[in-house]
């Protein structure tokens, strides 16, 4: 008869797929681990393969990275042909010496000059923006100082690369292996979820890979300056596991809105949860700006506003949900949110152009 369902079996519509013993789950989820290490490893393969090209994509923030010079005398940048020898600080009497002109960042050029019949090496002065543009950016190798150390960070790159790569393919393999057991509803919250959960992972990593990661690069370079040392050659394998590491918590940190919202929305928390908990969510998230960048509190703050501001939308969206007058709700959060677009304007324009004169009046 119509409405009858099968002896041993649920109504689909309400509560999934059928009854399953403990051993036949068992089974299904060997073959969720088995086919999500399959997909790990042709994806590994394949970034093991194309190995150089990755690491060139982890590079690029590294060359978006600015220098920061603590003292005020003349940088002079040295390069011999298409080599960079480096950039050498001019104290006041060397500067009188070359007569470099007045501009703090120079460039020039080492290059054969005939003097009769003898060849000997001369400089010029070179004028090309590239180059005094060139002196900004972070001159940093990346070194191996192990016979093995190419091997491990091929490695490192096949695994990371490769996570990214068949990420997509494991949680598939996941869901049906979990969507069977969801009712119907709790199936919709968490499909809107994954498809908008996946947007903010990706805009997490990009705003990470193009915003955040050059800064904290800068960052590490002025501290290691402040200090007194070094900051021309790192370790790759330390370099790939920072940057990695860095991206990958930033996409899982966007994330957090949707998981959120989603216990809202199958009743797990409530508004008055999330804000009952904002004191704990701010030390969760120094805490993880801390794990998740190097140990200092520049990236750390640059991890943590960005995560702190994802909760308090978060907590916006829970009250809005919780209001009985939808109409007056949105009046009110349209309005903060154009005090906040307001404010964040005001700070933005005093910051671009109250910092030159901060810095000018810094070097007197």
């Amino acid at each position: 008869m119509a409405g009858e369902q099968e002896p041993g079996r649920f109504d689909e519509s309400a509560e999934g797929g059928p009854i399953k013993t403990f051993l036949e789950h068992l089974e299904d989820f060997r073959w969720v681990l088995l086919k999500s290490t399959v997909a790990l490893a042709l994806a590994m393969l394949v970034c093991l393969i194309g190995a150089n090209h990755v690491m060139q994509a982890l590079k690029w923030p590294l060359t978006r990275a600015v220098v920061s010079f603590s003292d005020t005398n003349q940088i002079v940048s040295v390069s011999f042909g298409t080599n960079h020898l480096g950039n050498f600080p001019l104290s006041p009497d060397v500067r009188q010496t070359f007569d470099l002109g007045s501009n703090r960042l120079v460039a020039v050029a080492i290059e054969p000059v005939m003097i009769g019949t003898n060849q000997v090496l001369g400089w010029r002065r070179n004028d090309d923006p590239a180059a005094i543009q060139s002196m900004q950016r972070i001159q940093v190798d990346l070194v191996n100082l192990s016979p093995a150390g190419a091997f491990f960070v091929a490695m490192q790159l096949a695994f990371y690369g490769g996570m990214v790569i068949a990420m997509p393919f494991i949680l598939f393999f996941v869901a049906s292996f979990v969507f069977p057991a969801l009712k119907m509803n709790e199936r919709k919250h968490i499909y809107r979820a994954l498809v908008v959960g996946g947007g903010l992972f990706l805009v997490g990593v990009s705003f990470c890979y193009f915003v955040l990661m050059p800064v904290a690069l800068s960052a590490s370079q002025m501290y290691s300056s402040w200090l007194g040392l070094g900051a021309t050659q790192w370790r790759a394998e330390d370099y790939i596991s920072f940057v990695c590491k860095f991206m990958l918590g930033m996409g899982l940190g966007f994330e957090l809105p949707v998981v959120i919202l989603t216990l809202v929305k199958i009743g797990v928390i409530s508004y008055e949860t999330l804000r009952n908990a904002r004191r704990y969510m701010i030390v969760i998230n120094l805490i993880l700006g801390a794990f998740l960048t190097t140990p200092e509190v520049v990236t750390q703050v640059l991890m943590f506003i960005p995560l702190q501001f994802l909760y308090e939308v978060t907590v916006w969206i829970a009250w809005y949900w919780a209001q009985t007058d939808r109409a007056r709700a949105r009046r009110l959060l349209l309005l903060w949110i154009a005090l906040l677009l307001l404010a964040g304007g005001l700070i933005w324009l005093g910051w671009t152009d109250g910092r030159p004169w901060i810095q000018q009046h810094w070097r007197h």
